[in-house]
């Protein structure tokens, strides 16, 4: 059997609000909730369910999407008025960095965990420094 991940368990303070942030900017269709969990499933299968909680430490979450996909979650940034980094700490803001030969941006979420678009992987084959975009 290969192994593969199944799903995150994700604290929020509003478990509807957030899973519906997500599932907005990634643009995916609508998942229904089980038991105490709102669920975000992504394409390759991972679910995302969100859970509610006023006692966590925000964490990060890196969604690989594709030009395209880029381009729309981008779009629908700015049309929600999300401010967006180049890197971790909020680095460069209103930037999106070039990455492994790619784009990436990162985000935060309702309940500040710091989310990100990338179109290429991370890899010590393309090594490079953040550079505006």
């Amino acid at each position: 059997m290969t192994i593969q991940l199944n799903h995150l368990i994700i604290p929020a303070r509003d478990k509807h609000a957030s899973a519906r942030f997500l599932a907005d900017i990634l643009g995916i269709a609508d998942t229904p909730s089980w038991g105490r969990f709102v669920s975000v499933q992504t394409d390759n299968g991972v679910t995302l369910d969100f859970a509610d909680s006023d006692d966590f430490r925000p964490q990060h979450w890196a969604f690989l999407v594709s030009d395209a996909e880029f381009d729309a979650g981008m779009e629908r940034l700015r049309e929600k008025g999300v401010a967006i980094y180049a890197g971790p700490g909020h680095a460069k803001p209103g930037e999106i960095n070039h990455l492994y030969g790619g784009r990436g941006v990162y985000f935060d979420d309702p309940d500040g965990h710091l989310m990100e678009l990338i179109t290429a992987p991370y890899g010590e084959q393309n090594q490079t420094i953040y550079r505006e975009a």
